[in-house]
């Protein structure tokens, strides 16, 4: 069973890609009616439901979370878990030159939503 914390941080990914995805604000009316259009696997989901996934008092059943993934064009494990471990551990950490630290502060300082793409990005270089 998720803990609260881990219902609070699927909440704010959900929000992040919904916002990123719908370009505004999406309340839990508007959630379930959308995400309704897009499920065929079961029963739809009620404004109550999605109030509690933006709330961060419920996590989706994976069916749903395959479908809210689908729809927000977002990995899966990421809207669920997070960001996944990283490939590169184990390996020898690189120490990080000035260069790095000053692009970092640069990501650093953007709004989430626009840090999820610049990782989004590296990530999809690195699988390259």
């Amino acid at each position: 069973m998720p803990t609260d914390a881990e219902k609070h941080a699927f909440a704010k990914r959900l929000e992040l890609a919904l916002r990123r995805s719908e370009g505004e604000d999406v309340g839990a009316t508007d959630l379930a009616n959308r995400f309704n259009l897009r499920y065929k696997d079961g029963s739809p989901v009620s404004t109550q439901t999605a109030h509690k996934w933006l709330s961060g008092r419920a996590i989706p059943t994976s069916a749903k979370l395959a479908t809210l993934a689908r729809w927000l064009s977002v990995d899966e494990h990421w809207l669920h878990y997070g960001p996944a471990p990283s490939k590169e551990e184990g390996k020898k950490a690189i120490a990080p030159n000035t260069e790095a630290i000053k692009l970092a502060q640069k990501i650093q300082s953007l709004p989430p939503h626009k840090r999820y793409l610049v990782e989004e990005l590296v990530n999809q270089l690195q699988d390259g």
